[in-house]
């Protein structure tokens, strides 16, 4: 995560001397100030967009929010195979890079402070584009009121369990939590073996040192 911060508005004081009923009502953080989230929201995509495709990945959603004094800005970036952490973390910096070029030349984007939060979906974002099912397969989907596991997906939809289901009949799906049974577990026998003859040899020791 990313987090850049300018000066914001000071906070609504009184006079020296003057009194109040209560204390935080003079300590109170100030508001974000006010801008068109809609087409600020649009000015943003448009630089973040460039910065993650030109890094190879999917920009799969960005939201732009009030909290308290500055402004938020999530950022969810993802790739076939996956995202690490560590890519997480340049992308961050070159988008921060970007926002900043793009203020230099074109204007401020936000007013006051902002934070700018970026990060991989998890499983529990909704499956709506073909992508999204390719990078799920092998996985346990719930889909159109049927649950089952997506062994193949291509450009025009998926199988289900052996249904075919074009991706124009699909509607959101959902990745299912998956905790493996005990007895699907797999055990080292030999390991276990190895376990008990080193229980056997303690043993004789112990036996050999009372003889003594």
């Amino acid at each position: 995560m990313t987090q850049r911060g300018r000066a914001g508005a000071r906070p609504g004081g009184r006079r020296p001397g003057a009194r109040s009923g209560r204390a935080a009502a003079e300590t109170r953080t100030p508001a974000a100030p006010r801008i068109d989230l809609a087409a600020t929201k649009a000015r943003i995509t448009a630089v973040i967009e460039t910065v993650v495709a030109a890094a190879g990945y999917d920009l799969e959603d960005l939201s732009l929010s009030r909290a308290g004094r500055r402004h938020v800005v999530r950022v969810l970036v993802d790739a076939d195979g996956g995202i690490s952490l560590d890519d997480i973390a340049v992308v961050s910096r070159d988008i921060s890079t970007a926002l900043d070029a793009a203020e230099e030349s074109d204007g401020e984007l936000l007013a006051g402070e902002y934070q700018l939060e970026v990060s991989s979906p998890g499983v529990d974002r909704p499956l709506t584009l073909p992508r999204h099912w390719r990078r799920n397969v092998g996985r346990l989907v719930a889909v159109n009121g049927l649950t089952g596991r997506v062994t193949a997906a291509d450009d025009e939809g998926i199988v289900l369990d052996g249904r075919e289901m074009a991706y124009a009949e699909l509607g959101a799906g959902k990745v299912q939590i998956e905790f493996k049974r005990l007895d699907e577990a797999e055990f080292d026998g030999d390991e276990l073996e190895d376990d008990d003859g080193d229980a056997d040899d303690e043993d004789d020791e112990d036996e050999g040192e009372g003889g003594v």
